[in-house]
């Protein structure tokens, strides 16, 4: 996927600061993905992506934001649902490319009014020997 010509820019025109203490994270690409799991459950709600401003913008907020892929553009997640997603806690992985970000949750975090994105299930393994020890 080639990146717009917007986002590769975004990365250098923040100020200095943000740059060195966030540049490790978009070395590899300007957006890394930002896993969203709600803080007092533990459940993944959903998985947006992140650019230097975005990040950037969600510490000095202590809410979301996020980089559209589609719109090539930064959004705030509620900002007009009101669903809204508090931020506790921000964790980087062990390869500075990917974000854990743990929330307090505001409504459903899913554009269908679901609370989480995730909600189709594919496999389990182990269901039917699951089942049996149930029975």
């Amino acid at each position: 996927m080639a990146l717009p010509r917007m986002l590769l820019g975004e990365v250098f025109r923040m100020d200095s600061e943000a740059k060195g203490k966030y540049a490790a994270y978009f070395e590899k690409s300007p957006l890394i993905p930002a896993i969203i799991v709600e803080d007092s459950t533990g459940e993944v709600l959903m998985l947006a992506y992140m650019n230097v401003e975005s990040l950037q913008k969600t510490v000095e907020s202590g809410y979301t934001w996020f980089y559209s892929r589609s719109r090539e553009s930064l959004w705030n997640k509620g900002e007009t649902s009101g669903h809204t997603q508090k931020v506790v806690s921000i964790t980087g992985d062990c390869d500075r490319d990917t974000l854990l970000v743990r929330v307090e949750q505001t409504g459903p975090a899913c554009h269908t009014g679901s609370h989480t994105c995730f909600f189709h299930p594919l496999y389990e393994a182990n269901y039917e020997a699951n089942m049996e020890g149930i029975k």
